[in-house]
Parts: structure tokens; C-alpha cells; sequence
């Protein structure tokens, strides 16, 4: 099967790439990293007037879709540009609000989608399959948690996915019924391996939302939406990268030739197209599982979202290599894609639980 975008959905693609060029998104993604939100909300802004939140949503509440495909456009292109912000997270906000509604839990969808759509709030979720912590919570409007699920609110993820340097060891399991709050705040704000995704743990509480086996399914399909939207983020971090790795390996001389045409530069170089065209086909064929909402949804995301993670790490990699140590700096802009590249291998599923998902499906 051939998966292709038509011409509307490369123009959108196109739109949105030159609308996020013409900020300096650098400096708001270090901006972002203090604690400084203006410089990324006003890029958050942008995305709105495009209605790429809208792209998640039904009509029913004032979105344009669901259309998965255009949200992979969309996605790819964030990460492209490497904006900040829970983006990923006010998706899989959407996601689980509809789903719940579908169930019978209308209220919270009606209040809170149509303004997620429009940008007249903002969200970020803490859930089992995205970990302990919410994204941005400092800069979200609501934090949104889900607990119950497994017995434990951090879906047994390791500490240095979340960018901790050892085992949290304050974590509270959540067995019982499957729970839906809004939480009233949020703890500290901690350090992540991306600096502009800052993250922190939902305050106990809060208001109930749902409970019981709705939640469950709402939680299952929203992880699935965040993991699709962190596969495309990851495959445009994956092409900015290698896109800035060919522009310098055709700028520095060694032995009086640029470096871009030594045989093992161009090996290297065309490995991480490969694994980067590779991954393509997958996000998008996993958009069209989404929007048919075929019983093998679930494992086409998880296969897309390993693909294009780890082939934006080995971009990652490679762009290091070539680079060499000016990569390392964190005054260089390549670092902040290199630091998100390896922060979202294990943001939504890292690659062993995106495997295993596949091989059981």
C-alpha cells in the first residue's frame, strides 16, 4: 500500500513549516527552559490559528475531524521547528475527553474540547502510558490525571525517561478503580533530557472527573493518539536534523575537501535517510488505522512510533558524529534537537513496550 499525502495536505504542511520559520523558535525553546513561556505561547498561538488542535476533535465540538493524517502533517512539522509546549498532551487531552464521551461522559468534553480547539485553554495529562509526570504543567490552563490503571501511576517506566538521574522513589501506586481528575496544581517543576519539556507531578485530588472502565478505554485510546502525535514530532526532529547535518557536512574542510564527501560521511548520512524514509509510511499508515479505527490501530502506532523515535535518534547520532564535539554545546542550536530526539525514544512508549505492543496485537 502506497501512502501518499495529497496536494491540500503538503500545502498545509508547507504552511505551517513557513509559518514556524518565520519565528526564532531557538530562542523560544531556551526561553521556554527558564520558565519564560511569552515567546513559545505566541508560537502555541500560531499553531492554534492553523486549528492543528482542531485536527484531533469531532465537529461536535467545534474541531475539523478527527483527521489523523493532517495531525501528522501537523506534528512533523513541530517537530521539525522543535516548538515547545504540551502539544502531544493537549491531543491525547482531546482524545480522552472524546472517547469519554462516547461512553456517556459528555460533560467533560463539552466544557473543556471546544476550548482546547480554539486555544482558549490549554492541557497537559499525567497517565500511566506517558509516566508520572505532566508535561508544561506550569504552563497549562489544566492538568488532567488518570490513576488506577495497573495499580501504579507510572506504568513501570524508568526514571531516566522522565530525565532523573535515579529512582523516584515518592511515587504512590493508584490501584483501585481507574480515575479520571482534574488536579487543583502541581508540584516542582523538574529538569528533563529536553530542556523545553519541563515536567512535574499532578497534586493529589482534585476534582472527579470519570471513573471506572470508561476511563480505562479513554486512557488506552488517548495513549494511543500521544503516541502517534510523539511518532510524527520524532520524524520531523529526524529530518531537521539530518537536513542541518548534509548543510554542514558540505561546510567544513578536512584535507581540503569538504567532509560531505568522504565515502563513510555519506554512508552514514544515507543510513539515517533510510531509517528516516523507513519510518515515513508507518506514521502515515498508522494515521489511516486511527481514522478507520481498525482493531490493529493500537500496534500500527506503536510500530510507527519505534520506527520513527529511534530513527530520529540515530539521526541524532549521526549529526553528532559529523559535528563533533560543537554538537555537545548547548550554545549551538543542533543541541536542542539532539536533546529532544532522545527525549521522546521514550516519551508515550518507549521502544520495548512499542515492540512488545506489536508483537501482541
Amino acid at each position: 500500500m502506497r501512502f501518499a499525502l495529497d496536494d491540500g495536505q503538503v500545502a498545509f504542511g508547507q504552511v505551517l513549516g513557513r509559518m514556524f520559520a518565520a519565528a526564532d523558535v531557538p530562542a523560544a525553546v531556551r526561553a521556554w527552559g527558564r520558565g519564560e513561556h511569552g515567546p513559545g505561547l505566541a508560537l502555541w498561538r500560531r499553531a492554534v490559528e492553523a486549528d492543528v488542535f482542531a485536527l484531533a476533535a469531532p465537529q461536535g465540538y467545534g474541531g475539523l475531524g478527527p483527521l489523523p493524517v493532517e495531525l501528522g502533517v501537523a506534528f512533523v512539522e513541530s517537530g521539525r521547528h522543535c516548538v515547545p509546549g504540551p502539544l502531544v498532551e493537549t491531543v491525547a487531552v482531546t482524545a480522552l475527553l472524546v472517547r469519554l464521551a462516547e461512553s456517556g461522559e459528555q460533560a467533560p468534553a463539552k466544557e473543556w474540547v471546544p476550548r482546547l480547539c480554539t486555544g482558549r485553554a490549554r492541557a497537559t495529562l499525567a497517565a500511566p502510558a506517558g509516566g508520572p509526570y505532566a508535561l508544561d504543567a506550569d504552563a497549562a490552563d489544566a492538568v488532567f490525571s488518570v490513576t488506577g490503571i495497573d495499580g501504579t501511576t507510572d506504568g513501570g517506566a524508568p526514571a531516566w525517561a522522565y530525565g532523573r538521574q535515579g529512582p523516584d522513589t515518592t511515587a504512590a501506586g493508584a490501584g483501585g478503580r481507574a480515575e479520571l481528575r482534574l488536579a487543583p496544581g502541581h508540584g516542582p517543576v523538574r529538569a528533563s533530557l529536553d530542556p523545553a519539556r519541563r515536567l512535574a507531578r499532578p497534586s493529589p485530588g482534585g476534582e472527579l472527573l470519570a471513573a471506572g472502565p470508561a476511563v480505562r478505554d479513554a486512557a488506552a485510546h488517548a495513549a494511543d493518539w500521544a503516541a502517534f502525535a510523539t511518532a510524527a514530532q520524532a520524524l520531523g526532529v529526524g529530518l531537521a536534523l539530518l537536513d542541518r547535518t548534509v548543510a554542514y557536512a558540505g561546510q567544513r574542510v578536512q584535507f581540503g575537501r569538504p567532509i560531505g564527501s568522504f565515502q563513510a560521511v555519506k554512508h552514514r548520512l544515507a543510513d539515517t535517510l533510510i531509517g528516516l524514509e523507513f519510518a515515513r509510511p508507518l506514521l502515515y499508515g498508522a494515521a489511516v488505522a486511527l481514522a478507520a479505527r481498525t482493531p490493529d490501530a493500537p500496534a500500527a502506532v506503536a510500530a510507527a512510533k519505534v520506527a520513527a523515535c529511534e530513527a530520529a535518534y540515530a539521526a541524532a547520532r549521526s549529526a553528532l558524529q559529523v559535528h563533533g564535539a560543537i554538537g555537545y554545546t548547548a550554545e549551538y542550536d543542533l543541541s536542542l534537537w539532539i536533546g529532544k530526539a532522545r527525549a521522546l525514544l521514550s516519551a508515550w512508549g518507549g521502544p520495548e513496550d512499542c515492540r512488545r505492543k506489536v508483537l501482541h496485537m
